[in-house]
C-alpha cells in the first residue's frame, strides 16, 4: 500500500473536521447532531507518523481524538451521496488533536485550539478507497500502550458517502483535501511524554488484513510561553470535564457528590443572608439573581444548577429550533432530583418561559425548583405546584413571542448573575445565591460560626449591652464570646 508521505501532505489544500459522527460520542456528549456541522484545520496542521506535537507551555489539556481521514482523489463539486465514495482515493488514520486551554477564544471557529502545527498528524498507510467497505471499518486508539479508543463505522450518524456529497454542495472538495470523519467515545488528554497510536483497519473477514499500520505521535512540552497580545490559555473543571470526556476521568468529584447530603444541610440551616455576608468577604460581590419573585417565598431550596439559554425571537430560526423536542423541553425532561433549573430569558417579561404542563413535568422528575428572569404562563396552576418557582412576572402569552430555546448545559446570565451548570443554587423568601462548588464546604463553615457570634451578640444587646465594641466583636468580647461557646457546648453535652 501507499504511505502517507511529505508529497501526500504538500498536496493537501484543506483540512476538514467533523464534529461529532460516531453514537457512542454522541451519548458521550450529551447530544445527537440532526446534521453534520464541521471546522477546518490548516494545512500546516499536518504531520507524519513518527512525529512530535507540542503542549503549548503554560497549557494543560492536550485532547487527543483517534479518526478515519478521508483523502480526495479527484475534485467534488455538488456530488450526490451515490456517486461521492468515488471521488475519494483513500482512507488513513488521523489524530484530531487539541488543545481546550484555548476553546474560550474560539467562538466555535477551533482555530487556535485545535489549528496548532502537529495538531493534525495522518498516516501511515493509505488504504485505497476501493479496497473496503466505508460502513465496515475499525478505528483503535492507545495512550501509552493501552487501547483507549475502539469503534467501527457500521452505524454512523452520518456516513462518509454523505459527508463527502454534503460538503460539495457549497464548496470544490479538492485532490488531496482531508476530511476527519469523528471520533468515537474515548477520547482523553495526554500530557508530554506520553505517546499516543491510531490504526485504522478493515472490520470484514475479506479484507481484515488492510490496515493503515499504527500512526505514533509523542507529545512534548513547549518552552515558549504566549505572548500577552492575544488570547492566553485559560481552563475550568467544565473545559476539564470536556476534555476527559467525563468527571471521573478527569479526577473530579462527580457532580451527585458535590452536593453531598452533609453539606446540603449545612447550607439549608444558615440564613441567606450570612452566606451573601461570607460571599462578599471573599471578593465575590455579583452573585446573586435579582428582581424574581416565588411561587413559595415559604420554601428554601438547595440544589445544583442546570442551565437553559433562551435568544431573542427570529422567525426564521424558531421554525428550525422552537419546535419538536426543543432545548427548552430536552431541559425538563432531562433535570434530575433535587436539580434546580435556571432560565437565561434576559430579563424579558413579555412572554411566558414556562407553563403549568412543563412545570408539573420538571416536579414529577423531581427538580427542587424553577428559576427564569422571565415570564410564567398559567401562573396560578405553577403557583400551586409543591416545586417552588422564582420568576419575573405571570404573562399569558406562548415562548415563540419572544423567544426561541436554543442550548442547554451552558453559562448562562439570569437576573444579572452568571450561572454554571453544577452551581450551588441556595434560593429562599430573601433572595437567590449562587455558590461556586469549589468554596461551598469552607463558606458554610464560616457561615455556621458567624451565626454562633451574631446569636452570642443578640444575646448580649437584649440583655442591654450596647453595640460600641460588641458588634463587631472587640477584644474583650471576643473572650466573653469564648467563655459563652464553652458554656454553650457543655450545655450541648449534658
Amino acid at each position: 500500500m501507499e504511505q502517507v508521505n511529505e508529497d501526500t501532505l504538500a498536496s493537501t489544500r484543506k483540512v476538514i473536521a467533523v464534529h461529532i459522527n460516531y453514537p457512542s460520542r454522541a451519548a458521550q456528549r450529551g447530544r445527537t447532531p440532526a446534521q453534520p456541522s464541521y471546522f477546518l484545520k490548516p494545512s500546516s496542521s499536518l504531520a507524519l507518523t513518527g512525529s512530535t506535537v507540542e503542549r503549548p507551555a503554560g497549557c494543560e489539556l492536550l485532547g487527543y481524538e483517534g479518526e478515519i481521514a478521508l483523502v480526495i482523489g479527484k475534485a467534488a463539486r455538488r456530488v450526490s451521496i451515490e456517486d461521492a465514495w468515488s471521488h475519494v482515493a483513500g482512507i488513513t488514520a488521523s489524530n484530531d488533536l487539541g488543545v481546550y486551554d484555548l476553546r474560550w477564544a474560539d467562538k466555535g471557529s477551533n482555530l487556535r485550539s485545535k489549528g496548532g502545527d502537529g495538531f493534525t498528524p495522518v498516516g501511515p498507510a493509505l488504504i485505497p478507497a476501493d479496497a473496503v467497505d466505508p460502513a465496515q471499518l475499525r478505528i483503535r486508539t492507545w495512550h501509552n500502550g493501552h487501547l483507549v479508543q475502539d469503534d467501527t463505522t457500521e452505524d454512523l450518524l452520518f456516513p462518509f458517502a454523505r459527508l463527502v456529497a454534503d460538503l460539495s454542495q457549497l464548496l470544490t472538495l479538492e485532490e488531496g483535501d482531508i476530511i476527519l470523519t469523528g471520533t468515537p467515545a474515548g477520547a482523553s488528554v495526554a500530557k508530554p511524554g506520553d505517546v499516543l497510536e491510531v490504526e485504522v483497519s478493515a472490520s470484514n473477514l475479506t479484507t481484515s488484513n488492510l490496515t493503515t499500520g499504527r500512526l505514533a505521535t509523542t507529545v512534548v512540552e513547549g518552552t515558549t510561553p504566549f505572548a500577552d497580545f492575544g488570547a492566553g490559555p485559560k481552563v475550568d473543571d467544565l473545559q476539564r470535564e470536556e476534555a476527559y470526556g467525563s468527571r471521573e476521568a478527569a479526577g473530579l468529584p462527580a457532580a451527585d457528590s458535590v452536593l453531598t447530603p452533609e453539606l446540603k444541610a449545612k447550607l439549608e440551616s444558615v440564613a441567606t443572608a450570612t452566606l451573601s455576608s461570607q460571599m462578599r468577604k471573599r471578593g465575590l460581590n455579583n452573585v446573586s439573581i435579582d428582581g424574581l419573585q416565588a411561587t413559595r417565598p415559604d420554601r428554601r431550596v438547595v440544589g445544583l444548577a442546570r442551565t437553559l439559554r433562551y435568544v431573542p425571537n427570529r422567525e426564521d430560526l424558531f421554525k428550525t429550533h422552537g419546535g419538536g423536542f426543543n432545548a427548552q423541553k430536552k431541559a425538563i425532561d432531562s433535570v434530575n432530583e433535587g436539580e434546580i433549573l435556571v432560565m437565561e430569558a434576559r430579563g424579558e417579561k413579555g412572554t411566558g418561559t414556562v407553563g403549568d404542563i412543563l412545570a408539573l413535568r420538571a416536579q414529577v422528575r423531581g427538580a427542587a425548583a424553577i428559576i427564569t428572569d422571565g415570564g410564567v404562563r398559567d401562573f396560578t396552576a405553577v403557583a400551586g405546584l409543591d416545586m417552588p418557582t422564582w420568576f419575573a412576572n405571570p404573562h399569558p402569552a406562548v415562548l415563540g413571542r419572544r423567544h426561541i430555546p436554543w442550548d442547554t448545559d451552558i453559562t448562562i446570565a439570569c437576573g444579572g448573575a452568571t450561572v454554571q451548570p453544577g452551581d450551588i443554587i441556595v434560593a429562599d423568601g430573601d433572595g437567590i445565591l449562587v455558590i461556586p462548588p469549589a468554596i461551598a464546604e469552607e463558606l458554610v463553615d464560616d457561615c455556621i460560626q458567624q451565626e454562633k457570634e451574631e446569636a452570642f451578640i443578640f444575646e448580649m444587646v437584649k440583655q442591654g449591652n450596647s453595640v460600641d465594641g460588641l458588634y463587631p466583636m472587640n477584644a474583650e468580647w471576643q473572650n466573653k464570646y469564648a467563655e459563652w461557646e464553652r458554656m454553650e457546648a457543655g450545655k450541648a453535652d449534658d
